[in-house]
């Protein structure tokens, strides 16, 4: 099953350029604030996909096309994600690498991003105006919590998984001894988290660790990788962060981006695409105010 949020905050089931309506089976959805009803129908799947079911018979079909899509979880509890995670990815950062030298997400543990950064296709990415920061994309696959956990060991772990989406991870990035941010900063600007388009529910996926992952920025492809290449896989990932926190239905964790990063400006347009998950489409463009703070050092 292929769950989005669109317009208003209507939840509709897509199946190939069609989206039904499903709204009506999620009475706390569209128009309420905060959008946390997608948390919610996450945790009570077992009763709430039967009425979904349902309420497709007799929904209002729309064309894809036509709907703007919002993250399909627009409001999770956690965003959390992991650095270092692919071997490739590692050897390209260099001077602009934060994570210590040798050191990979086993080690180094996830970050958190803020929820707020969050966006979806119908909004893309908006960089800060008047900033001559690099901005990069990373290229992510998204894990969606689908059961509560605490210290889930990995032999259990891909049990307490709902489903996967398509994951851009803009980073700001640092100039070394100049502009060195917190990471969580770095990648907690509002829209810097194109989550989307839709959540494939686990049982449509199957083996996570088996997906091809690619990102194209207009129209080039900048990364080319596969899962398997995780060097903490997805079930590490959900071990390691439940020993530290509760995973709450709806959580996303972004689990690494392989190698190719690079900059996005405004006019770009950024395409990610992973096999059995999905293919999302933003446009990059900058904020319409220039921001208060400025974060205006040249990298040379």
């Amino acid at each position: 099953m292929k769950i989005a949020v669109f317009d208003d905050y209507r939840v509709g089931l897509v199946e190939g350029d069609q989206i039904y309506d499903v709204t009506s089976a999620l009475p706390d959805a569209s128009g309420i604030w905060p959008p946390v009803f997608m948390n919610r129908a996450i945790a009570n799947w077992e009763t709430v996909a039967p009425r979904l079911r349902e309420a497709r018979r007799s929904a209002r079909v729309l064309p894809l096309a036509a709907v703007r899509l919002l993250p399909p979880n627009p409001c999770p509890v956690h965003v959390l994600a992991a650095p270092a995670n692919y071997a490739k990815h590692i050897a390209e950062m260099g001077t602009m690498a934060v994570t210590k030298k040798g050191r990979t997400a086993r080690e180094q543990g996830l970050f958190m991003k803020a929820s707020g950064s969050l966006t979806g296709p119908a909004r893309g990415i908006e960089l800060p105006r008047g900033s001559r920061r690099r901005f990069d994309h990373e290229s992510e696959l998204a894990v969606v919590i689908g059961k509560t956990a605490r210290n889930v060991p990995r032999e259990r772990a891909l049990d307490h998984v709902f489903g996967y989406s398509c994951l851009i991870d803009v980073t700001m990035r640092i100039v070394k001894d100049l502009a060195e941010e917190e990471r969580v900063m770095r990648k907690s600007f509002e829209t810097f988290t194109p989550l989307g388009p839709w959540i494939v529910t686990a049982d449509e996926v199957g083996d996570p660790q088996k997906l091809r992952n690619q990102l194209f920025v207009n129209g080039e492809c900048r990364q080319d990788a596969n899962t398997a290449d995780m060097i903490v896989d997805v079930a590490e990932l959900i071990e390691l962060a439940s020993s530290v926190m509760t995973l709450y239905p709806g959580d996303v964790i972004a689990s690494g981006t392989p190698q190719g990063i690079g900059p996005i400006r405004a006019q770009d347009t950024v395409t990610i695409r992973i096999e059995k998950v999905g293919e999302m489409t933003v446009n990059v463009r900058e904020t319409d105010a220039v921001p208060p703070v400025l974060f205006e050092v040249a990298q040379e």
